[in-house]
């Protein structure tokens, strides 16, 4: 009784400071299995992202029990005639507060609480060994994917770097890493979905049941629906992996020989591809870089950086016990083909568990120094194979200068790997590169840390890629206006626009990607932000 009348004061206040006519019991009547919350901290933590670059507090956080509780809520804000906002919020990774909703509700799909739940989750992961999939809830974190699967040794086949992240949260993206050159992003591994639409209808959907809002969903940045349940692809798990990086000087030969590396077929070819460029020699010698030993430290100086500027690739061979004896001649087969600096070839061998959670390690000692918690403003790009050089001109030796604040990945996909009917757009050529710029915006006194200067270089990417012609796309776009987002998503708006008036007619869900404005708030609501 207590939090009910907690919940109305909070809901009686935001109508008394904001205008709204909601009537709160429209909330308190929904007879949900989970929570409802307006504790301070529940509304603080769904204020924020990792980002750090904007603020929007809901008026209450549900944590729900089941599919059905998120259905119930949606259809609730749905057929309201006094207007409410609804976002799904995972493990709260977004940049520019795209799972934000202000004055609406955030549903917290990762963490959700209740006693009766057991864990805590509305559902646990379920493996089939037989037809090699695991179905998940939409706020399970892929790390518990993960390892869930390996104790039936198996694995989904496409990751992300960093695996604290929801199934959901990167699904309503694409979900890269450097195995999507070979098996496509994680939004082409999903068989199956459970979604409840912006009317609040559950429905299950694949590529045969469904299939418009199957297609809509992945890659749909949260606009047509929230997944509850995904089944993902799996396949067995490796036991090991051999991790190499190697050093150029020359960026024509890091990106061809890149381009070679996802241009092979069969099983003689590396698993994963990805690359970084380094601008800063601290950062070689740092951040994702323990193959270097602090005893031999690499020098930018020392190896004729071109432009000073060095590119390092990153790739590996899985394997077991069963291919042991082997790894070492089809690895240095490989490594023949290669144009890297002699001296620069470092190596490891390490589990394949380590290997996909190294980000955490990276993470971990970040926050013992205070600096995981601080503005991320991050720029990621699809560039053109056609343009990479130019952007690396451009960019990595004008823009970039010598110094950064973090990292700086670039590596190439394959197109045919990607599914045209999703939602995503990407570059309009066979080969792309993912640049993406994952700065941190750091006090240390050094303007080329602060989040200003940063911010201000992220806008001159932009506007060099605008008046260079570099067709690129952002990857996990972030625009403030109708004609920016109509541009983006350029043949594809129609059918986008077309999916949202039949899945979330009345724009409620996801509105902080700030596509499209809520139908309430203006009788213009056909026209996006």
């Amino acid at each position: 009784m207590a939090s009910k009348l907690l919940l109305t004061f909070a809901i009686c206040r935001l109508i008394t400071t904001v205008g709204l006519t909601m009537d709160p019991m429209e909330l308190l009547s929904l007879g949900v299995d989970g929570q409802l919350s307006v504790d301070p901290f529940d509304l603080q933590n769904a204020s924020v992202d990792f980002g750090l670059l904007s603020r929007a507090e809901p008026i209450v956080v549900f944590h729900p029990a089941s599919s059905d509780d998120v259905a119930r809520l949606v259809r609730t804000a749905y057929e309201s005639d006094h207007g409410l906002t609804v976002s799904a919020r995972g493990h709260g990774h977004s940049i520019n507060g795209q799972a934000h909703t202000k004055n609406g509700i955030v549903i917290q799909m990762s963490g959700s609480r209740g006693s009766h739940l057991g864990s805590g989750k509305p559902a646990q992961p379920r493996v089939s060994v037989r037809e090699m999939y695991v179905d998940v809830w939409g706020g399970e974190l892929w790390i518990d994917v993960l390892k869930v699967s390996l104790q039936h040794g198996l694995a989904p086949l496409s990751w992300t770097d960093y695996l604290y992240l929801s199934v959901g949260g990167t699904l309503s993206n694409a979900g890269i890493s450097g195995q999507a050159f070979n098996h496509g992003p994680q939004i082409t591994n999903v068989n199956e979905l459970d979604v409840v639409t912006g009317k609040g209808e559950l429905l299950t959907c694949s590529k045969e049941q469904n299939s418009q809002l199957f297609h809509a969903v992945l890659g749909g940045l949260g606009q047509f629906g929230i997944i509850t349940r995904a089944r993902i692809a799996l396949e067995p798990a490796p036991q090991m992996v051999r991790w190499i990086r190697v050093l150029y000087s020359s960026f024509t030969a890091f990106t061809r020989d890149q381009e070679y590396l996802i241009s092979l077929q069969g099983s003689q070819k590396f698993d994963y591809v990805e690359g970084f460029v380094i601008v800063d020699e601290a950062l070689v010698n740092n951040w994702r870089s323990s193959f270097f030993s602090p005893r031999n430290p690499v020098k930018i100086t020392s190896l004729s950086a071109d432009g000073g500027v060095l590119y390092c690739l990153e790739i590996t061979k899985n394997y077991d016990q069963s291919s042991a004896d082997t790894i070492d001649q089809i690895v240095e087969t490989l490594l023949e083909k290669l144009d890297f600096i002699p001296t620069s070839l470092f190596t490891t061998d390490l589990p394949y568990v380590e290997f996909l959670d190294r980000v955490h390690k990276a993470e971990l000692k970040l926050r013992s120094k205070g600096l995981w918690d601080v503005p991320h403003p991050w720029l990621n790009l699809f560039v053109p194979k056609s343009r990479i050089a130019d952007f690396d001109k451009g960019v990595f030796k004008g823009i970039l200068s010598n110094k950064t604040s973090g990292p700086i990945l670039i590596y190439p996909m394959n197109k045919n790997k990607w599914d045209n009917r999703s939602s995503v757009v990407t570059p309009d050529e066979d080969v792309f590169y993912l640049v993406a710029f994952l700065r941190s915006a750091l006090d240390t006194g050094d303007e080329t840390q602060t989040l200003e200067y940063l911010t201000n270089q992220n806008s001159q990417i932009l506007r060099f890629c605008d008046k260079a012609g570099i067709e690129m796309k952002q990857y996990l776009p972030h625009y403030n206006t109708r004609e920016e987002w109509v541009d983006h998503f350029g043949d594809k708006w129609s059918q986008f626009y077309q999916r949202k008036m039949e899945f979330d007619p009345k724009y409620i869900l996801a509105t902080g990607q700030r596509i499209f404005r809520p139908s309430f708030i203006s009788s213009s609501h056909r026209v996006a932000l």
